[in-house]
């Protein structure tokens, strides 16, 4: 039986999402004492590991008090071992920056371009692959898009264009609205797709007029929700997916496979089983990406074909994520 695990916003009216987002936890002293784990300062890197802390109240409220292993608080406090240079692990751990077409264009698979919509999130996620990424010379709603649409209409073969960040939903509905109004000059796309961790962190995000531009939409609609641990679930994540769907959306998920984290059978099967309860279709379990500053968060390729195995003699086969990895200069992820 799948069960509400918490209900940190109340279902009906929703609260500004503006000033959610503005009231983020950002200081990590504060969110371990919001976590009641104050004890744990002394092993805070000085500098946030050079990428600043920022989680939103109400995903801070879904933390187990007391617990310095909870999976929602290992994806977002500072640790030491990311100060640790390790072999392997770079700035660019995905070749994003060998495959801009443009200014915030990146062209890496055959029929789909992303636009770096947004250079920043909700949350700042310590596994980030982007956590180095030049968000201030390579935005691609600069400029009302323009550099992103000449660079789409050049190019027949782009069906999907994929908005990504950061995470674009940081952007507000009119400067969504800018850029679906300028996709109407490309009449070969057809399908547009949202990467975005906002609706699990930050689910008043799903507004009424964000619905409304959504529904709206002349375009084929994916949402692909980022959820790694079914604790992340709460009613209002519940609702916000509600309302996509109601919108038109096709709702996905990806996740990270990330030690300490979910690198457990029975947090997989749940958060698969529970997304599909709220009408998420579990879609990509990524390995980590070998950023710098994440390795302590890999997990080795033979424990993950052992849970991805595990998960395929315990689900039906639409609930196994597939996973994956993403590798620099070949044409799709690569299934493991």
């Amino acid at each position: 039986m799948i069960t509400v695990i918490g209900q940190s916003t109340q279902l009906g009216a929703l609260p500004d999402w503006r000033q959610s987002l503005r009231d983020a936890v950002t200081d990590p002293r504060e969110l371990l004492e919001l976590v009641g784990l104050s004890r744990l300062a002394a092993r805070l890197p000085a500098d946030d590991a050079g990428f600043a802390l920022k989680v939103p109240r109400g995903f801070v409220a879904r933390m187990h008090r007391g617990d310095p292993a909870d999976p929602l608080l290992l994806q977002v406090l500072p640790q030491l071992a990311e100060l640790d240079e390790m072999p392997g692990f770079s700035d660019d751990a995905v070749g994003d920056l060998d495959a801009l077409q443009a200014r915030g264009v990146l062209h890496k698979y055959e029929g789909r371009a992303l636009l770096i919509a947004a250079g920043s999130c909700a949350v700042n996620c310590r596994y980030c692959f982007r956590r180095h990424f030049p968000y201030a010379e390579e935005l691609a709603a600069a400029s009302a898009w323009r550099a992103a649409m000449d660079c789409l209409a050049a190019d027949s073969s782009i069906r999907e264009v994929i908005l990504s960040g950061g995470d674009p939903l940081v952007l507000s509905t009119q400067k969504l609205t800018e850029l679906t109004q300028a996709l109407r000059t490309t009449p070969h796309v057809i399908r547009l797709r949202i990467h975005s961790r906002l609706p699990v962190v930050l689910p008043e995000r799903i507004d009424d007029v964000f619905c409304a531009w959504l529904a709206g939409l002349p375009l084929q609609r994916v949402v692909v929700l980022h959820a790694n641990h079914p604790n992340e679930l709460d009613a209002s994540v519940g609702a916000a997916c509600a309302r996509l769907r109601e919108a038109g959306a096709t709702l996905l998920n990806q996740s990270v496979l990330l030690r300490g984290v979910n690198d457990d059978a029975d947090a997989l099967a749940g958060l698969s089983e529970h997304l599909f309860a709220l009408g998420v279709l579990p879609y990509y379990l990524h390995q980590l990406d070998r950023v710098r500053g994440a390795a302590h968060f890999e997990v080795p390729d033979a424990r993950a074909r052992e849970l991805v195995g595990t998960l395929r003699a315990r689900l039906p086969g639409y609930l196994v994520p597939r996973l994956v990895r993403e590798v620099p200069g070949e044409n799709a992820k690569r299934p493991l």
